[in-house]
């Protein structure tokens, strides 16, 4: 299992280009969909975790299914097959990047590379809003905050401090409803 583990996350961290978000997807079908080690909720939860801690959310996503999964060593294993491709990748390119990184061939690739990374980080937000339960009565909350960071330069931090006290505060409420 351990040995699995290790294979799938190697391959999410191979063969994924444009960062974190770009892997969000591929880490969803392996673990949610081919390996069924998670549910779809389950993967949201961690998926939340990962966004709420310091650090590369693809580590920290890495950290949370491994835990699950096969508890510290699964931990340690998910993370290294993460994050061992780029290491690698990264070490080779600053070896050799200097050679070629004033060529117009390597600017038209990279150049080249950006829409898809777009599509594979698009992609995962419309998956979450599905299992997030993000409807057309709700979607105004998600685009509300995307406007006030993207375009207002709003810091996220006080969005998610404001998300914080309505959740309490609609928690408090439903509870004074409803008492368990």
């Amino acid at each position: 299992m351990l040995l699995r583990l290790f294979f799938v996350f190697l391959k999410i961290g191979a063969f994924t280009i444009g960062g974190a978000y770009a892997m969000i997807p591929l880490i969803r079908r392996e673990i949610v969909e081919k390996q069924h080690w998670l549910s779809d909720e389950e993967f949201l939860d961690g998926l939340a975790a990962s966004q709420s801690c310091p650090g590369p959310i693809a580590a920290n996503i890495s950290v949370y299914i491994g835990y699950r999964i096969g508890k510290l060593p699964g931990m340690l294993i998910a993370v290294a097959g993460t994050v061992l491709p780029s290491f690698i990748t990264i070490l080779v390119i600053a070896i050799f990047f200097g050679l070629v990184s004033d060529l117009d061939a390597t600017r038209r690739i990279f150049h080249g590379l950006r829409p898809a990374v777009v599509a594979l980080i698009a992609i995962p937000v419309m998956q979450m809003s599905k299992a997030g339960g993000i409807r057309i009565t709700n979607f105004w909350f998600p685009l509300s905050a995307a406007i006030l960071v993207g375009f207002l330069d709003v810091s996220p931090i006080y969005l998610i401090i404001v998300t914080i006290v309505y959740a309490v505060i609609e928690s408090l409420i439903i509870l004074k409803r409803n008492p368990v």
